[in-house]
């Protein structure tokens, strides 16, 4: 997400090689200013970065180390704005969350994705309101992504959107509800009866916070409206949707710095888990190319079960790892959201992260012909891959619509991984995994 800015950082920090070069520390800057502006930075904010880091940098010696700690401390400065971080609660439940903004910026969307974060990784029982009756099939789209998800939804075209919400803030109280997020109308811009919907939708629900949703691909444009918005409605925070299809990532810089509001998630991907938190310090380690490995932590933690966990290690190390098993881990991997983002948070990963693009793991052709084979076997083959003979492998072939070439060679990978996992998970496997990641791709930016 951050493939362009990252560059960015680590060409510049390149050109600099030695102590007291002041050539260097310019032609670093230079780099910088091109680069972050290309990036889509604004050009108020690339100058007062420029300036802090040229300032900082000569006041603590020229050198790539004291460049560096500059640049990271400005960029996190940047990126810091007075409020909320992440999802805060409100003292008393439910939390209210009003989602407001343009029309096709992806704020149904990010509502769902809100809505499964806060489920999945926060364990709280949510309730969305579907108070948008503007947009056609809004409401239908909601109700299919609460089923996808497992969370309630109160709607009802036959009633106002302030009908609505009082009647979702009511089940939330009386059910005990801990979150309560309100969809609201948007428009193609902004006009005064937008802006009076939303006033009377926010007259009615009280919220604790009222989430901005820009959409990340329109550039500068999403700091504009934002801080059109912020004037004329109020907003505590920003929500930047599709910025997974935003390579050049500089909006982010724009928003807390010039909006004056903390930017609260990002929208990592096309899936539900695809929503992170936007934290200052952890963006700029990303920025950094050094990962975000709390963020990982987190996330894991919420979705893999500790106990299921040892069970697993324990079999990895037996040699007992089998296709049940494997399912078992493609249901968590869904969780955890898209592998690109997943890699970027792994530190000196971001080049892959870059190279693996939109890769779907979960619907790829190969992933979808193990399901198959895996579907046609019985509960014993299974749970021990060594029973499957000749005769057993050509009838999986029929019943999952393969040649058996390709059963043979599915088994085979599955058991050369299973070997692998097995040699990884003993005495040295961390050292070896991190060989092989040095093998397959460079670091992060030097320190």
């Amino acid at each position: 997400m951050f493939d362009t800015l990252t560059d960015s950082f680590k060409g510049a920090i390149d050109k600099i090689r030695f102590y007291d070069d002041e050539k260097a520390l310019k032609k670093a800057l230079a780099e910088l200013k091109k680069s972050l502006l290309k990036a889509d930075v604004h050009h108020k904010v690339v100058k007062e970065l420029l300036a802090t880091v040229e300032k900082e940098t000569k006041e603590a010696g020229i050198g790539k180390e004291t460049f560096l700690k500059s640049l990271q401390g400005d960029l996190t400065r940047i990126l810091t704005a007075e409020g909320n971080q992440g999802f805060v609660f409100a003292s008393k439940p439910p939390t209210v969350v009003l989602m407001i903004g343009l029309q096709g910026s992806g704020k149904t969307t990010t509502t769902g994705k809100l809505a499964y974060f806060l489920k999945e990784q926060k364990k709280k029982k949510v309730l969305i309101a579907a108070a948008d009756l503007q947009r056609l099939a809004a409401v239908e789209q909601l109700r299919q992504i609460c089923e996808q998800i497992g969370v309630t939804l109160v709607a009802d075209e036959n009633k106002t959107p302030q009908q609505i919400v009082k009647e979702a803030l009511a089940k939330g109280e009386k059910e005990l509800y801990d979150v309560v997020l309100i969809d609201t109308a948007g428009r193609l811009a902004i006009d005064d009866e937008l802006m009076d919907e939303l006033a009377s939708i926010q007259k009615v629900a009280n919220p604790d916070e009222l989430f901005y949703v820009a959409d990340a691909m329109t550039g500068m444009d999403a700091v504009r409206t934002a801080q059109t918005f912020k004037e004329k409605i109020g907003i505590t925070g920003v929500v930047l949707s599709k910025f997974d299809g935003d390579s050049k990532g500089g909006v982010a810089m724009g928003i807390a710095h010039q909006v004056g509001v903390p930017l609260r998630f990002i929208g990592a991907g096309e899936k539900m888990p695809d929503l992170e938190q936007f934290l200052p310090d952890r963006i700029v380690s990303r920025l950094m190319g050094s990962g975000d490995i709390e963020s990982l932590a987190e996330k894991t933690a919420n979705i893999i079960d500790e106990k299921q966990a040892k069970q697993l290690t324990s079999k990895i190390k037996k040699g007992k790892f089998n296709f049940n098993d494997f399912l078992e881990q493609m249901e968590s991997m869904k969780k955890l959201g898209s592998m690109k983002s997943i890699m970027g948070m792994i530190p000196g990963m971001g080049a892959m992260a870059k190279q693996l693009g939109d890769m779907d793991l979960e619907n790829s052709g190969e992933i979808r012909q193990i399901k198959a084979l895996i579907g046609s076997m019985t509960k014993k083959e299974r749970e021990n891959p060594d029973l499957l003979n000749n005769t057993r492998k050509r009838r999986l072939a029929a019943g999952a619509g393969l040649s058996q070439m390709q059963v043979n060679r599915i088994l085979k990978q599955f058991k050369n991984a299973g070997k692998m996992a097995k040699q990884l998970s003993g005495k040295g496997g961390m050292k070896q995994m991190q060989d092989m990641m040095k093998n397959m791709q460079g670091g992060g930016i030097p320190r």
